[in-house]
């Protein structure tokens, strides 16, 4: 069969742009870079916050800004847009990473997921209890689901950086593990820390996820009646008083995860359009002027969209915004901890911090390894092939680091006590870098020894 050479355009500066571009997308790209970013902008805020800037920084954080006009007016602070409207987004995408595995990933085999699932069940319960224990019977107790999720990003990043001294199956368990508890922090948060109920709200909010699951059930794949009706969710559960974040986990679940076309249906179109296209070149190669040819190719391009599944379409395209604007965002906004270096030794003696700090180091370290033996030794599962329980152990530890959702949580737990929050805060921050920390020369120090 006759090979067609085409000609490619290049507009003058594209071939620079793309040499600047493509080291950069690379860079993007690596697993290491979203975590890294969080950590370079907790630090910032750090920084910033106890710098000349904290009263700037503080007044803008609480500036009201205004959407809308007249009686559609919405105004909050634009600490609360970042955490009750930009975390939807967030939360759209932990959604929609949730469908994905209970479908078809790692979580999809009942006998697969059983391993992690237990783990992380191990993990938040530990966490929960340890905290109690430090808190029984003080005011800072209802903190108590602060130390109970994963950071993602963070702990996948520093697992990153250990390179090849980790198997590639250490960092799928840890995948799956902390997307479960990201589950159990979106139930937490669903049921416990849930403000005072708006029936009409709620009924309304109701309403529209009635309409989401019709779109679903009607097939319909585009994107944006989704996006519209997921707008009118978020104003909804707002007015509910349920966390309005929440409206990005049920519009997750109501986004179709199978494609319209299946593989092998695709192909034949494909082969049919493709053999049309080349009949329709050699009567006119200009695709400006060839309409027959044009329809052809743009057949061919909806046909591409119909073989993927919409969910995962959009969780592609919302993955960066998440990572690399979303949850930046939101540490630079809630990681500007004042600390008063005179009055260390009260972060030590407060059962908030200690509480917060005991459930991520010592709660996830125990609750997720431990639970992981049980379940090896009782004869329920078996660890991943390279896996060994040492690399558990510095799993666990490292699964210690909360960052963003713990501080999310801590936000809502103690939305009235600026004190036990900033507490709550930094024993967040304190527990993560221990954690962090003493995982990363755990792992690094076994995989030496295993070299």
């Amino acid at each position: 069969m006759k090979t067609l050479k085409g000609k490619e355009y290049l507009a003058p500066w594209e071939r620079a742009f793309d040499q600047v571009l493509t080291p950069l997308e690379e860079f993007i790209h690596r697993q290491t870079t979203s975590g890294i970013l969080l950590m370079l902008c907790a630090v910032a805020a750090l920084i910033i916050g106890n710098s000349p800037l904290a009263e700037i920084y503080r007044h803008a954080l609480h500036t009201e800004v205004t959407l809308g006009g007249g009686r559609l007016a919405l105004s909050m602070s634009l600490h609360h847009w970042i955490n009750d409207g930009l975390m939807a987004i967030f939360f759209l995408v932990v959604g929609l990473e949730l469908k994905r595995e209970l479908l078809v990933g790692e979580l999809a085999d009942p006998r697969q997921a059983l391993l992690p699932i237990s783990a992380a069940i191990g993990g938040m319960l530990l966490p929960a209890l340890f905290f109690l224990l430090v808190n029984q019977g003080g005011e800072g107790i209802r903190g108590w689901g602060i130390p109970m999720a994963t950071d993602i990003a963070f702990a996948l990043g520093a697992l990153a950086l250990l390179g090849k001294r980790v198997p590639p199956a250490l960092l799928t368990f840890l995948v799956a593990l902390a997307i479960v508890d990201d589950l159990g922090a979106v139930v937490v948060i669903a049921l416990f820390y849930t403000a005072k109920i708006d029936l009409v709200g709620l009924a309304a909010a109701g309403g529209v996820l009635l309409l989401l699951i019709a779109l679903n059930r009607g097939g319909i794949r585009r994107i944006l009646p989704y996006a519209l009706l997921g707008v009118l969710l978020w104003l909804a559960l707002l007015k509910s008083g349920v966390h309005a974040t929440l409206a990005g986990v049920f519009l997750a679940f109501t986004i179709p995860m199978k494609p319209k076309l299946d593989a092998m249906r695709f192909l034949a179109n494909a082969h049919s359009l493709l053999d049309q296209i080349r009949e329709a070149h050699e009567k006119e190669s200009n695709i400006i002027l060839n309409d027959q040819m044009r329809g052809r190719v743009t057949a061919l391009s909806d046909g591409a969209q119909l073989a993927q599944a919409p969910a995962q379409v959009l969780e592609h395209k919302l993955h960066m915004t998440s990572a690399y604007l979303v949850i930046p965002i939101f540490a630079l906004a809630n990681a500007g901890i004042p600390i008063d270096f005179g009055a260390v030794d009260k972060i030590f003696t407060n059962p908030v911090a200690l509480g917060v700090m005991a459930g991520l180091v010592l709660g996830k370290l125990i609750g997720i390894s431990c639970t992981t033996w049980l379940m090896v030794k009782l004869g329920f599962s078996h660890l991943p092939l390279g896996l060994r329980f040492s690399h558990i152990m510095g799993m666990s530890l490292m699964a210690g680091i909360g960052f963003t959702m713990s501080i999310f949580v801590a936000e809502l737990a103690f939305a009235g006590d600026p004190q036990s929050l900033l507490m709550a805060k930094t024993g967040v921050l304190l527990a993560s870098l221990i954690a962090g920390v003493g995982g990363f020369f755990w792992l690094r120090m076994i995989g030496r020894s295993a070299g």
